[in-house]
């Protein structure tokens, strides 16, 4: 990859980032799929080194930098072969959320064991009928007018990680007391509370990292389990959605470049009629035009990055998800490109590069598919009558 344009500092953290993430590679991540575990040995090491929590305060354990810094982390771990799903849930959407708008006691109790890797938290939003829709969301929380105490009762699907994360933060919907309308709120509910009921969904995408599907039966949370304000609703969601977009684009952009990586040294070294196939155009051109795209899209990932660390919450919303989706496409062309450079070789479990075809279309389709950001786009940006 060109060098990009950025401090010298951030150069260094990705110099730093790319020789720790080749010291596992891919094949110890294939391996801890294999055993259906997290790869904890990656995890506890990029902790102690300070990469987890690189964008949480400085006073509570973190590095004090932004989601720049974590998003260099998890590029970087991806061009590796290496990356760590979790960064994007874990400190990127749930510490954000919390250091931005938890109590003293949350940010106490939560930011510096997220930081140090001692502890783990997973995101709930998804619904089974309610997917890009978050108006739709049916998981709702009644106060318990005696004790005070939340009760949070709804479904949700597609959670990652919830068997080994500590605690869940839940989107839920509360009652506005002068509307009488819902509205969003954020709740930390700890892996073993009571009526809190987890179910693993069959996926043919492999990862160490599962997909669950949660039931909260009258789950009993204490006042304090409530996130920042009950009124600031979308304010908060959406300071841990745009962190999620720009970290997503990070892991797409680190996912292509490793599968370009390898389709670059299969066609220097794999000779046809005495030429090496790269020699040739119809193999070079498609290769570069995958290598210009993931180029641009990290430019624009850059660009998210930086607006939400100035606190630009609007700006930053456009661009995350213009990152995400330039991010999203360069991704699945330079896999399908590469696995099509290496021929019958790139369904190998040799290369490796097969199980990518599944793993890059979720870059298309979560954290929002990239139809919705078209319709972002159509609606917010271009001033396009609203389709939806």
């Amino acid at each position: 990859m060109t060098t990009p344009i950025e401090s010298e500092e951030h150069k260094a953290l990705r110099e730093a980032v790319s020789a720790f993430g080749k010291r596992y590679g891919r094949e110890y991540l294939t391996r801890t799929v294999a055993e259906g575990r997290h790869p904890e040995e990656l995890w506890s090491e990029a902790a102690k080194l300070g990469y987890l929590g690189v964008n949480l305060p400085e006073e509570h354990g973190g590095g004090g930098g932004g989601i720049a810094e974590l998003s260099i982390v998890l590029e970087e771990l991806g061009a590796a072969g290496s990356p760590l799903l979790m960064l994007i849930v874990s400190p990127a959407i749930c510490g954000t959320v919390i250091a931005r708008f938890g109590t003293e006691e949350q940010k106490r109790e939560w930011l510096p064991a997220l930081s140090d890797g001692s502890r783990i938290m997973a995101f709930g939003i998804t619904e089974p009928d309610a997917g890009s829709n978050s108006h739709r969301i049916t998981t709702t929380a009644r106060r318990d007018p005696a004790s005070g105490d939340w009760l949070l009762t709804g479904r949700k699907v597609f959670v990652s990680g919830v068997d080994f994360a500590d605690a869940t933060l839940i989107v839920g919907r509360t009652e506005d007391a002068r509307t009488g309308r819902l509205k969003p709120c954020l709740f930390i509910v700890p892996r073993d509370t009571p009526g809190f009921q987890r179910r693993p969904i069959d996926m043919e995408l492999n990862a160490a990292e599962k997909q669950f599907e949660l039931v909260l039966d009258d789950v009993r949370l204490p006042a304090d389990a409530l996130v920042g304000d009950e009124d600031a609703g979308l304010l908060q969601l959406f300071a841990g959605l745009n962190p999620e977009r720009i970290m997503t684009a990070a892991f797409a952009i680190g996912m292509g470049r490793y599968a370009l990586s390898r389709a670059i040294e299969y066609a220097r070294e794999r000779t046809v009629w005495k030429t090496p196939i790269g020699a040739h155009q119809a193999i070079a051109h498609p290769l570069a035009q995958a290598h210009i795209e993931l180029e641009l899209a990290r430019l624009m990932m850059q660009k998210a990055a930086h607006l939400y660390d100035a606190g630009d919450d609007i700006g930053a919303g456009e661009a995350a998800n213009m990152a995400k989706y330039a991010a999203g496409e360069a991704c699945v062309k330079a896999v399908d490109q590469a696995v099509h450079t290496l021929g019958g070789n790139g369904l190998t479990r040799e290369f490796g590069l097969a199980s990518l075809i599944t793993a890059a279309r979720v870059s298309r389709i979560a954290p929002v598919s990239r139809e919705m950001i078209l319709n972002y786009v159509s609606h917010q940006t271009l001033g396009l009558p609203k389709s939806y």
